[in-house]
């Protein structure tokens, strides 16, 4: 009953096959001019919608948030950002260091959105040419939130509006994207730059990958400056196929879907099981994989007494003890009912 990340999940095995195969082919080009390389980037092309889409693998999800950001920002700009999200609470100051010094500057919102009128109001300060204040340069939403919640593509582009009347790019941080696709249920363009996305870094890692993540320029002039960016701060693989042999099987078929279909199923199980029981409360609504709940303390006790694991997080209520559940796509619902016969119980 391990709920603590989907992080902890394992890789699928088409996903380790794929990674055997491409070492298995013997010799090919390194630093990205290999077949998979190239594949990816058809396929995302296919995939989006987009001819002229640039896509960049790289091996981690601050990898690929930080360095698509420094496309975007120079060092005396500025990055609007929700308070929650994972560049500003989990990447060490990672955007800080590779934009050479931008500033985050807090948007907040529900769930952990951005608000798009208070995002509006901000980037209407006359801060524009001033010497003396950081220069609006980004801004960056995660999908899904670190609350779990989901962008619609009305949404998004409400942002997206506001940020491009000032000159700005959109950054998405698509760690969870197939997650969120899959709840909201329109096409990977609708989602991304049709709504105003400039450039997304689209997770694999979470959802069945071994480690691997691909930032994605929706106009590949945007992206002049990724690839020495990405030398730069040591992120370009020699043997690229490494990362590209699991996008390639992470992309065919729809596996990220059907994963990330299941991660989804199984949060809404659990939900669905968890909720009606006295005592529980969800601190956000549950649109993704992730799961934000109160449980009483005798249930809690119980289930951390049975081998149960989540974390604990923090509620705004006083008194109240909430607690982070996240399914993956190798959760299995036996460990779910199992999780729920106990809370029953207690």
């Amino acid at each position: 009953m391990n709920f603590r990340s989907d992080n902890e999940a394992g890789a699928h095995p088409a996903i380790i096959e794929a990674v055997s195969g491409a070492f298995r082919a013997g010799p090919v080009h390194s630093y990205g001019a290999d077949e998979w390389t190239q594949k990816v980037e058809r396929r995302l092309r296919e995939i989006f919608d987009r001819p002229d889409l640039a896509a960049y693998p790289v091996a981690t999800g601050t990898a690929a948030n930080v360095l698509a950001l420094a496309c975007c920002c120079p060092p005396w700009g500025a990055i609007y950002c929700n308070p929650a999200s994972h560049i500003a609470v989990d990447e060490a100051n990672a955007p800080q260091f590779y934009t050479g010094g931008a500033k985050l500057v807090s948007i907040d919102g529900p769930a952990g959105k951005v608000d798009a009128r208070k995002l509006a109001s901000a980037l209407a300060e006359p801060v524009y040419g001033v010497v003396h204040h950081p220069q609006p340069a980004a801004v960056n939403i995660s999908q899904a939130t670190e609350c779990g919640a989901a962008y619609s593509p009305e949404e998004i582009a409400a942002i997206a509006s506001a940020t491009h009347r000032h000159g700005l790019k959109l950054h998405m941080d698509g760690a969870r994207f197939a997650n969120a696709l899959s709840f909201v249920g329109c096409t990977p363009a609708e989602l991304s730059w049709k709504a105003g996305v400039d450039v997304l870094s689209l997770g694999a890692t979470k959802n069945g990958a071994l480690g691997a993540e691909v930032v994605i320029f929706f106009n590949s002039a945007a992206a002049k400056e990724f690839e020495f960016f990405r030398k730069r701060g040591g992120h370009l693989f020699s043997k690229m196929r490494l990362l590209s042999s699991q996008l390639d099987a992470y992309f065919t078929d729809g596996l990220w879907l059907a994963n990330a279909r299941h991660a989804n199923a199984m949060a809404r199980r659990l939900v669905a099981g968890l909720t009606p029981l006295p005592g529980t409360s969800l601190l956000y609504p549950v649109d993704a994989n992730e799961i934000f709940v109160v449980l009483p303390a005798p249930m809690h006790d119980a289930l951390q007494a049975a081998g149960a694991q989540y974390h604990p997080w923090p509620s705004d209520r006083p008194g109240e003890r909430a607690y982070r559940l996240v399914t993956a796509f190798d959760t299995a619902p036996a460990d779910i009912d199992y999780f729920l016969s106990i809370a029953k119980s207690a």
